[in-house]
């Protein structure tokens, strides 16, 4: 039984990236290395913000209140990194526009995905009771996917200079949204006055990625075919 729910989870964290990668055509163009590479970027990036973190933002034991968010809107302005990171990536992936997006989205989804969620999936959810919790985080593997490949659209549309003036800002905005996402669950809190239930914030999240992610792909789609 705990081995038939460790595989379900499994199955469900990471189907959706195999998928992508076996259906988008990626194959086509021996992505899978190159994903690699993405990944070894990732790796670097996150080192690189621990460090910082670490240096000016020790961390800090006490209740939720507005200055507590407003500390941690200062600290996650560190996940431009990310955003530094990918610009980098695209600017040396060769190939069409949107094999450029998929291979740089893929490949840090898929090492944030490893580094972050595979090892909490490998010890639980081989556990003797059934727990929600490692459903949940199979799923929200699967929204940090489209996140991510949202994210690498986003900052590729950022870098056009093509891209129309009118655009640019929505672009902006959108950019700085998925930057700015984990603090999520803070608002929420702060809003409902309690931590959110785990299927709440997960509906939460998969709303807003879903939402920024069908407006990037209009704007992608104006744009390259516009």
């Amino acid at each position: 039984m705990t081995f038939f729910h460790f595989g379900n989870c499994l199955a469900l964290a990471y189907g959706p990236y195999f998928l992508t990668y076996k259906y988008s055509g990626m194959t086509e163009y021996g992505a899978f290395w190159k994903c690699v590479q993405v990944g070894g970027m990732y790796l670097l990036v996150q080192l690189c913000k621990m460090l910082l973190l670490a240096t000016f933002f020790p961390t800090l034991d006490g209740p939720l209140e507005a200055s507590g968010l407003f500390t941690e809107l200062v600290k996650t302005t560190v996940d431009f990194g990310d955003v530094m990171g990918m610009s980098v990536v695209l600017s040396r992936v060769p190939g069409a526009g949107h094999i450029k997006v998929l291979i740089t989205g893929l490949g840090w989804a898929a090492a944030d995905l490893l580094l972050t969620r595979a090892l909490p999936l490998w010890v639980g959810a081989r556990g003797l009771e059934f727990d929600w919790k490692y459903i949940q985080i199979s799923l929200d593997a699967n929204i940090s996917l489209v996140h991510h490949l949202n994210l690498a659209l986003l900052v590729w549309l950022w870098w056009r200079v093509d891209l129309a003036p009118p655009v640019r800002p929505i672009a902006a905005v959108l950019l700085a949204g998925c930057v700015y996402r984990p603090l999520l669950p803070q608002v929420l809190a702060l809003l409902l006055g309690s931590q959110p239930a785990g299927f709440t914030l997960l509906a939460a999240n998969a709303t807003t990625t879903l939402c920024t992610a069908l407006i990037a792909s209009h704007m992608f789609i104006t744009h390259t075919c516009g």
